[in-house]
């Protein structure tokens, strides 16, 4: 048969057909190299050696005995939140547009109670509208991962969560502590205020803070009352007897340098106490360098330059830190807006409006609504926590003239309902947590 056939195809034949093939199975050759070489770009693509060790630590998690128990289903989430979070880097979550969600609140206004202060719980006063609740701000090309008490849980497993700054950021912590927990009473979270020095505040607006552990994820969450970000030091006048304090603007406070090893995440923030009626109250002396600044004779475009040095100092500070801290992320904050008409808090300000975006519904500007924050930010390690011009759109949304007192000439059109707008603040830190 063999013989047969090499007498069918003589030489010549068999030299042009040799010729026809051997191209053909070269290029297919170099196709199945290009394949194999590409299919073997996509397999590693991503199992870097720290995803491949974060992998295995996952492993000696409580739930990994299981085979695709809760654990696995976790980290797929988890996976899938970094790969969301990497795509978002360039976004930038201050351009987008608010829009109605049946979803929200994220917890019951009445029903969170443990957490959350009388006084921003519009549920609990005579306040009858409410439809500032039901909306959620999309960014414009971001993705949003979803944001629940699970979630963040997970997220910030054996991690402590801090904010620092005034009244506004406490307003903050008390919507995270509401998330996280659904609103609901978690006799199980753990006081620990102790473990960080920090005394309970007499009042929403007054010193002190709160500090909670959740056992369960060994998560904590803290908020610590220094509205300033600075040094404070006791001064006393000889001749009057009477104490005031210098508030030191080139120092950061010392519950940050003492405390800042030991957070994961920081958001900071400062803004509405830096006016003449906050230090006269207070007590407070500007000083710079150790030396007193204005004697006494500062205007309101002094306390605004002296914010903008307060942020440029502290934000060069944190980042001279996390040199030795590296895997603490630092949030600033940027100024949550007031919606005083026709006057001020103490001169007859009001805030009417109930309407939800009547004055419009998109941002689509590309700086901050404080420029002095995003200033302070660039070049350095920590990120810009923008909130300015999306919350200004929410006139509606403060505690306006619905106070627990008696007393209700006063109108408060600084500090929001909560739920509310600063529960929108924790959805895009939540965001940039990855």
């Amino acid at each position: 048969m063999n013989g047969a056939f090499l007498h069918l195809v003589d030489k010549p034949s068999l030299g042009r057909v040799l010729l026809l093939i051997l191209p053909v199975a070269v290029w297919l050759l170099l196709d199945v190299s290009t394949v194999l070489k590409n299919f073997s770009g996509i397999t590693l693509k991503g199992f870097t050696p720290d995803l491949l060790l974060q992998h295995g630590q996952h492993r000696l998690g409580d739930d990994d005995d299981v085979p695709g128990g809760s654990a696995d289903l976790a980290y797929d989430a988890h996976r899938a939140q970094r790969s969301r979070a990497s795509r978002n880097k360039a976004c930038n979550y201050a351009k987008g547009k608010w829009v109605a969600d049946v979803k929200r609140p994220l917890y019951s206004g009445n029903a969170c109670k443990q957490w959350l202060s009388k006084m921003w719980s519009c549920r609990g006063m005579e306040r009858t509208d409410f439809s500032y609740e039901g909306y959620r701000w999309q960014p414009h090309d971001c993705q949003m991962p979803e944001f629940s008490g699970p979630n963040f849980l997970h997220r910030m497993r054996h991690r402590t969560l801090a904010f620092v700054g005034d009244s506004l950021g406490r307003e903050q912590f008390q919507s995270m502590m509401c998330i996280v927990t659904g609103g609901k009473h978690s006799p199980e979270v753990e006081d620990v205020r102790q473990k960080y020095g920090i005394v309970k505040a007499s009042s929403p607006f007054t010193p002190g803070g709160s500090a909670y552990r959740f056992p369960d994820t060994n998560t904590t969450i803290l908020f610590y009352w220094s509205p300033t970000l600075s040094e404070h030091e006791p001064l006393m006048n000889m001749t009057t007897k009477k104490t005031s304090n210098a508030l030191h603007i080139d120092r950061p406070a010392d519950f940050l340098k003492k405390h800042l090893h030991s957070f994961d995440i920081l958001v900071l923030n400062t803004g509405h106490h830096w006016n003449s009626v906050k230090f006269r109250r207070n007590h407070w002396k500007l000083y710079d360098d150790g030396k007193p600044v204005g004697n006494g004779t500062l205007v309101a475009k002094d306390f605004s330059r002296a914010r903008e040095i307060k942020l440029q100092n502290i934000a060069r500070w944190v980042d001279s830190e996390l040199v030795h801290h590296p895997r603490t992320k630092v949030f600033l904050r940027t100024i949550s807006p007031e919606h005083f008409v026709n006057g001020e808090w103490n001169t007859g300000g009001r805030c009417d409006n109930t309407i939800p975006l009547s004055s419009g519904s998109e941002v689509s500007q590309d700086h901050s609504g404080d420029l002095a924050a995003e200033s302070a930010v660039n070049g350095t390690r920590l990120k810009l926590l923008d909130i300015t011009a999306i919350s200004q759109l929410r006139s509606e949304g403060h505690i306006s003239n619905h106070s627990v007192k008696a007393q209700r000439a006063v109108y408060d059109c600084l500090h929001w309902c909560l739920p509310g707008i600063p529960d929108m603040w924790n959805e895009l830190l939540f965001a940039q947590m990855y």
